[in-house]
């Protein structure tokens, strides 16, 4: 549905401004005269002039997209204003006044429309599945149930808050290292086709056998200079072959498996599975939602088919009597330690908050192994680096060496 930007007049002849969602123009207009409105300027909004353009391309646009930060302080702003004792629809429209991005206040002030007409908060996010998650939805509707909606939307908010936090932390450990990766890669190449050629063209004229390193340095530097148009489109090419597998059932199942049967690698994706299924998990039961459709929801948000197959074979047997722990032990995909961990939780009764202690654990762990990691490519690079500048360096060297011993 279309929606529109105005300016209007109160009561009190007071101007306002906000979003609006109508079939037309029309009917924007009426709905704000329904509301004791008067407009005064009624326009399409940028945002929906915007999804008409993006019809004739199909390149997404990352600059427009919703970020999950962006809902992180959307969710935040919500539970404050209603903790502080604002209804819904108020709260709405207060944070739409907040908020930067044209497309998020968009979608706020549709979800907005819809709650007055009627429909509950979780199934105005339903339209949404690409913005808020199956378990996002599924605790706004738990909160709704049982009165406790600025709660769970706290809730959401420190999970939103906690995921974006790690992700900043290893995006600035990253930066420098594949910063130095790409310098690196493009001073390499600019000495392999043209400085290299230069200096290697003086041995070929000189008519004697060459050291193999020098020979082996001329092949590569001939064959990036001869070929680099090939290389540089080739290079974007496989990159979409390699997607495009990975999006079909075999090759997504193979990529999949690889991620849990690789070293090193396999070890950072049972720690991430363990966090995010147990902090999803405890969320949503401590939020009333029974054990098997809060499986059921954290089944439909896992990306990994292994892992999602998993969970299914667990609600399975949960909907036969067996408790969680049970039907999760001898799987190679979570760490023992978690199977250990859920099964006290359930003897003492306090299955939520053993879930957010493995969470919590898991999270540390993972974020500490992968600053390590990322401590570690800093110092591997530069012995890279330095190994091949001396291959180069070496071979160049090795002609004239010979050369002055036939002098000599």
């Amino acid at each position: 549905m279309p929606v529109y930007d105005y300016k209007a007049l109160d009561g009190h002849a007071k101007s306002v401004a906000g979003i609006i969602d109508a079939d037309s123009r029309q009917g924007a207009r009426q709905k704000l005269q329904g509301r004791g409105l008067f407009p005064v300027t009624i326009k399409e909004s940028r945002d929906n002039q915007a999804q008409k353009q993006s019809q004739r391309y199909t390149w997404p646009n990352p600059f427009t997209r919703i970020r999950p930060g962006e809902v992180g302080m959307m969710t935040r702003q919500l539970a404050t204003l209603l903790g502080a004792g604002f209804p819904l629809v108020s709260a709405l429209e207060s944070v739409i006044t907040q908020t930067d991005s044209a497309r998020l206040q968009t979608v706020l002030a549709q979800l907005r429309e819809k709650i007055v007409e009627g429909q509950s908060m979780a199934e105005a996010l339903q339209a949404y599945p690409h913005i808020f998650s199956g378990v996002y939805t599924n605790m706004i509707r738990a909160g709704e149930t049982s009165g406790t909606l600025e709660l769970v939307m706290e809730r959401l908010a420190d999970i939103s808050e906690k995921q974006e936090a790690m992700k900043s932390r290893i995006q600035a450990a990253l930066t420098y290292p594949v910063l130095m990766l790409i310098i690196g890669s493009a001073i390499l190449f600019f000495l392999m086709t043209h400085v290299v050629p230069n200096i290697t063209g003086i041995f070929a004229e000189m008519e004697q056998t060459l050291p193999t390193p020098t020979r082996i340095l001329i092949q590569i530097s001939d064959l990036l200079r001869d070929y680099v148009i090939v290389i540089l489109l080739a290079l974007p090419l496989l990159f979409l072959a390699i997607r495009q597998l990975l999006r079909t059932e075999k090759g997504g199942r193979f990529f999949d498996r690889a991620l849990f049967t690789l070293p090193v690698i396999s070890s950072i994706m049972k720690k991430l599975a363990a966090a995010r299924f147990a902090h999803m998990l405890g969320s949503l039961i401590e939020n009333g939602i029974p054990m098997l459709g809060a499986l059921k929801v954290v089944r439909g948000i896992s990306a990994n088919r292994l892992f999602a197959e998993t969970i299914d074979k667990a609600a399975e047997d949960v909907s036969q009597g067996q408790g969680l722990a049970r039907s999760l032990k001898g799987i190679d995909l979570l760490p023992p330690l978690a199977v250990q961990m859920i099964e006290v939780g359930e003897q003492s009764g306090a299955l939520e908050k053993m879930l957010y202690k493995i969470a919590d654990f898991y999270e540390r762990q993972l974020e500490n192994q992968l600053l390590g990691l990322t401590s570690l490519m800093e110092p591997l690079m530069i012995v890279v680096m330095g190994l091949v500048i001396g291959f180069i360096v070496l071979s160049i060297c090795l002609p004239i060496f010979e050369m002055n011993q036939l002098v000599i």
